[in-house]
């Protein structure tokens, strides 16, 4: 049975001092953003996550549960990956999760997949800044990854699905990516309202802004209720496989077959 373990005081809180999040920083970023990954102009701007990077960014490094010590105690149940090990984190938006494991474990490699190219280039900034060399940061769609099957030994995703269209197909990228024995460990939020701060603050700036132009995401977040999420990885044939809820979060934890 895959269990957990108890909570502990993360390691990786130093990391928030390592790029200080002021607003001078954040508008430079934003403005010197470039549209990488072959993005087109509208694919870039039709992004709350875009358009407002800086205040997801905040979010994700002050505000938001700090869960990597019950990622690294769930997936390496033994204390820590094998040398070599292969990891992604989809809608890894700043780095936070990929940069703080690449800069823990440096026998392993990381990937951090996102849309949005604002968020990916504050990413590498960071991997840069903490001198990491295993972790890069790729534009893709998580919803039809370009990796091929069997890729990786680990896969990472918090607080990805309130704002995806089809989950039931991101469950099922998930599992193809994923080797034979690997691991993928998420988190989603259980409340709506905490969940849907971040959106219905960037659709607030947009509105004073005036930068109406069709977001893609939606005006609040969709949270699962328990038995939602229970089902909702119950669609692929994990192994094994445990949700649970802790506070203001679900959790789910599957291994593959």
């Amino acid at each position: 049975m895959l269990r957990t373990s108890p909570i502990l005081a993360s390691p990786l809180s130093a990391l928030k001092s390592v790029l200080p999040l002021n607003s001078r920083a954040k508008a430079e970023s934003i403005r010197a953003s470039p549209a990488f990954d072959g993005a087109t102009a509208t694919e870039v701007s039709d992004s709350l996550f875009e358009q407002f990077a800086w205040l997801y960014i905040f979010c994700r490094e002050n505000l938001f549960r700090d869960d990597t010590v019950r990622m690294i105690h769930s997936v390496w149940p033994s204390g820590g990956p094998a040398p070599g090990e292969k990891l992604i984190e989809l809608g890894c938006g700043p780095g936070f999760y990929s940069c703080g494991l690449a800069w823990r474990f440096r026998e392993i490699s990381v990937v951090g997949v996102d849309r949005s190219p604002s968020q990916l280039k504050w990413a590498r900034e960071k991997a840069r800044a903490l001198g990491i060399n295993n972790c890069t940061f790729q534009r893709d769609n998580v919803l039809d990854l370009s990796y091929p099957d069997n890729s990786f030994d680990v896969l990472l995703a918090s607080r990805l699905l309130t704002v995806l269209p089809d989950r039931e197909r991101a469950v099922a990228e998930m599992y193809r990516v994923l080797k034979p024995g690997a691991r993928c460990f998420i988190a989603e939020p259980r409340y709506a309202f905490w969940a849907s701060i971040p959106l219905i603050t960037m659709w607030l700036l947009a509105g004073i802004t005036h930068f109406k132009n069709g977001y893609r995401e939606p005006s609040k977040a969709t949270v699962l209720s328990t038995r939602e999420m229970t089902s909702l990885f119950r669609t692929q044939p994990w192994r094994r496989s445990k949700t649970w809820q802790e506070g203001r979060y679900h959790y789910a934890l599957c291994e593959k077959g």
